[in-house]
């Protein structure tokens, strides 16, 4: 079948007009390649992102296809992405895969381009903007693994009006020092009482970050401005709701075990009747998940009431409002969540169950509401001139599920059908949703980095193959003007960024106190 695509000739430069469905000239995407690297004509791979899912597709695809040079692109001065915003700071050996990533950028056939946004405005001050256009002319193959930047919402009332009402995914990255949320200065003090909307790792992250002694984390890489807040918290009471059960529920066993552990913290037990009573026919993960919270219920070495801060996991339960308080409805300061109570179908141990209301609702009082339900990601604006599709309820870049962006073509017959966008694809988050962690992460990465290894040694089609391309030399001589190339880091710059930012925490006996601006970041360099 011939490759057909609607895509717009001016979006990415190319002349004349076309209909809207004709063969790709052979300038761009040639269907008998020369797919061989050589030195002169190196396989060139433009990654966007710098995450894991960008890190470890680059490092497979460059250990399988020798001389595969690779740019990559990160919007923000500083790599790594959600290893450094959103992995908690008590947290450091779930960084250990930095290493790796070390090991990566250490190529000669590897260039990291900080500070540069593609498609999407930067989003500081400090930062460059490149077309996605122009990485069409210079690149054979594009990457999309820039990860999931936005949160899904509630859709309740106050969720929007009321002070106090937080996005986890914003609060992880202000507490983390990421630059965009650094301003988000989170008011501790109105209340002693936090509910966690959602039941995921980042939920308990949370939960995790409110309760710690703030004299742990000191030792850890936590912004400056967050232990300063945190140490000034009321926070004594934290619920993470859920509206099913445990048995449904996303966090996992270490995450729950390590809020058990927390020093003068206890845990409410939770309702027996939603552990099912034979644990030992479950399967290991979830058996060793409700033995965990059965003993939890159990335990009678530390009550509510001996302890100076407590937690629970609150199951059954759906948002419904949030509200000020009723003795001063004109009030912005959130006061309480209102929740409707569910019931399990078809069974509370049937894992796969989902929630019904009962139209009986409790009212938490909170002075503190964070939503945890997801994150997600978005198109590149550029995506509808070239007629990328974009999953917008999933919140994913349509794929094959092997990381190749996909496409509607109709075929001789007249129908409708999926191909594939030569030399266009996508790993991590904007490939499957926000879900899993790093090391499955990691197996979806080497998947995208197979399917291109696989597309180019079977000789299909890839981008302008019949000529030589330059990367990021092409891209910065069409796009940069007089004086912006001093703005971009390399991976040179990065590494002085951070020997700067470890010399910040040697003097405060940290492992690290970040920038959390980018023109500090920036003044690193000179």
């Amino acid at each position: 079948m011939a490759f057909v695509a609607r895509v717009k000739p001016r979006a990415i430069g190319l002349r004349g007009r076309w209909p809207s469905q004709v063969h790709v000239p052979r300038r761009m995407y040639s269907q008998h390649p020369a797919h061989h690297t050589t030195p002169e004509h190196p396989l060139r791979v433009a990654v966007i992102g710098s995450g894991p899912a960008g890190f470890y597709t680059t490092y497979k695809l460059m250990a399988k296809i020798q001389g595969t040079k690779v740019d990559m692109y990160e919007s923000l001065p500083v790599p790594f992405g959600l290893v450094r915003f959103g992995v908690a700071p008590d947290h450091p050996e779930v960084k250990n895969c930095q290493e790796k990533f070390e090991e990566v950028a250490s190529s000669p056939d590897f260039n990291f381009i900080g500070n540069v946004s593609v498609g999407t405005k930067s989003d500081h001050p400090d930062g460059l903007t490149v077309p996605l256009a122009s990485l069409f002319r210079h690149y054979n193959a594009i990457i999309f693994a820039y990860g999931a930047a936005q949160d899904r919402k509630l859709g309740i009332p106050g969720e929007d009006q009321l002070k106090g009402v937080y996005s986890a995914r914003e609060f992880v990255g202000w507490y983390n020092g990421l630059p965009e949320h650094a301003n988000l200065n989170p008011d501790l003090t109105q209340g002693d009482e936090a509910v966690v909307i959602g039941q995921g790792n980042v939920a308990l992250d949370v939960a995790r970050m409110l309760l710690e002694d703030v004299d742990v984390l000191r030792k850890t890489d936590i912004a400056a401005h967050a232990l300063e807040t945190l140490s000034q918290s009321r926070v004594k009471r934290v619920h993470v709701v859920g509206r099913r059960g445990p048995m449904q529920a996303a966090f996992t066993i270490k995450e729950v075990r390590e809020l058990m552990k927390l020093s003068d913290v206890s845990f409410h037990p939770v309702d027996t009747s939603l552990l099912p009573t034979d644990l030992k026919s479950l399967p290991r993960a979830p058996r060793r998940l409700m033995e965990m919270l059965a003993k939890g219920t159990t335990a009678t070495s530390q009550s509510p009431s001996e302890t100076s801060k407590s937690w629970s996991l609150d199951f059954c339960l759906t948002p419904k409002a949030f509200s000020p308080s009723s003795s001063s409805p004109e009030s912005t300061q959130l006061a309480s969540t209102t929740f409707e109570h569910t019931t399990l179908s078809p069974s509370p141990f049937d894992p796969n169950a989902y929630a019904l209301p009962t139209g009986e609702t409790l009212t938490l009082p909170s002075s503190l509401a964070f939503r945890s339900i997801g994150y997600k990601s978005t198109p590149l604006p550029e995506f509808s001139d070239i007629n990328i599709p974009f999953d917008e309820r999933r919140g994913i870049i349509s794929n094959d599920g092997h990381g190749r962006v996909q496409h509607e073509e109709r075929t001789r017959g007249a129908e409708m059908s999926h191909g594939s966008f030569p030399g266009l694809y996508c790993a991590g988050w904007v490939k499957t949703g926000p879900t899993g962690v790093i090391a499955s992460t990691m197996e979806n990465a080497f998947a995208t980095a197979d399917a291109i290894i696989e597309d180019w040694v079977s000789r299909t089609p890839f981008l302008n193959v019949d000529r030589k391309v330059h990367g990021w030399e092409g891209v910065r001589s069409e796009v940069l003007r007089s004086g912006d190339e001093k703005r971009v880091v390399d991976w040179q710059g990065w590494r002085r960024i951070d020997e700067a930012e470890r010399q910040r925490g040697k003097e405060r006996g940290s492992s690290r106190e970040k920038f959390t601006r980018t023109g500090e970041m920036l003044n690193v360099l000179g």
